[in-house]
């Protein structure tokens, strides 16, 4: 079945930090936020769909839109302050409000997982236009963060490979989720894209400027490489916390599979990020060989060694086959190990 163009609305949204606020403030003002987001999305929805030809039926949140980052708090208080349960209530109303809106709806928040008490994991989500969360992809590379990556070995005991690189086959396109700085791996993207992956949903909290960033780059970068769309939503601003609130801002965007940026907020909160989608054009184009096919193009095996030895090593929050929480310095030491290995030092 063929699939009309559609709207995809990277909405724009100021965060409010909790990292000042107590455990029971934090819960109250997370739903609160989801609150918040309902309002916004109904209102961004009814203007775009009276201005554009199609309608919006994917709506990207950004990067840990309920809560902002850790500000150094051990793992163990931001699991209980900072992270949702996965089968919580602000799951729930999140899922009413795609059902209600009848959109596909991306975000990233913290995330608490019962095979794993003693960790948190940074998840980038989609719920179905029925309210369901159909797709959850756990972020595999974070300076400060646990991540499957840590753990890996249990990880893919209770999960299997195919958690690690997830997509989603709906009535929109096959659909996958990148988070943050991650858009700056490019194997990530990839291993989606081999996956299937038609549009990438990238929820992000990263810096404004005028002037091209890291992030805008790749963004066009793993678009075109992977002939795919990227639909990246970027915080308007971090209040709350002892932190410049707009550099964060600006950038929210839909980049198209020739790496084409469509649409870009400017600062605020915003939803002129917004843009259409045609996945049967981008079907049309993976399918004709040519030059600029490079998903076609690709000769995985070439690269097969390259990638079989360790930076970074797996299982470092493991000893025994047990889970042991670090403080943030492990993180650190991790990562001064995986230079050392880039050097030759090791």
């Amino acid at each position: 079945m063929s699939i009309n163009p559609y709207l995809a609305l990277p909405l724009q949204l100021e965060t409010p930090a909790i990292n000042l606020v107590s455990t029971e403030e934090a819960t109250a003002h997370k739903m609160a936020e989801i609150k918040r987001c309902d309002q916004l999305i109904r209102g961004s929805i009814g203007f775009a769909n009276s201005y554009y030809a199609s309608d919006v039926r994917l709506v990207v949140l950004p990067e840990y839109f309920l809560t902002s980052f850790p500000l150094g708090e051990p793992i163990p208080a931001w699991l209980a302050k900072g992270c949702i349960d996965m089968d919580g209530a602000e799951y729930d109303a999140l899922g009413e409000i795609a059902q209600k809106y009848k959109i596909h709806l991306s975000g990233n928040v913290y995330e608490r997982d019962p095979h794993f008490p003693e960790l948190y994991f940074q998840t980038s989500f989609i719920c179905g236009d029925n309210g369901d969360v159909i797709l959850r992809y756990r972020r595999l590379v974070s300076m400060y963060a646990p991540t499957p990556h840590d753990v890996m070995e249990k990880y893919l005991e209770h999960y299997g490979e195919n958690a690690l690189f997830p997509v989603v086959d709906t009535d929109l396109g096959k659909l996958a989720c990148v988070a943050s700085e991650e858009i700056l791996y490019p194997e990530i993207s990839r291993a989606l894209a081999l996956n299937g992956a038609e549009v990438i949903c990238h929820s992000s909290s990263e810096m404004g400027s005028p002037i091209a960033t890291p992030k805008n780059i790749a963004k066009q970068a793993r678009a075109f490489e992977n002939m795919a769309y990227v639909v990246s939503a970027n915080s308007a601003a971090i209040t709350g916390i002892p932190f410049p609130q707009a550099s964060t801002d600006l950038h929210s965007q839909v980049v198209d599979y020739k790496g084409r940026v469509m649409a870009e907020a400017g600062p605020g909160e915003s939803m002129c990020g917004c843009a259409e989608i045609n996945v049967e054009s981008l079907r049309h184009t993976r399918s004709k060989p040519a030059m600029t096919n490079t998903l076609a193009r690709q000769r995985l095996e070439l690269f097969a060694k390259v990638y079989q030895g360790s930076v970074y090593p797996a299982n470092n929050m493991l000893e025994d086959g047990e889970v042991v929480v670090r403080d943030r310095s492990h993180f650190t030491a991790m990562q001064e190990q995986a230079i050392a290995t880039l050097s030759g030092d090791s």
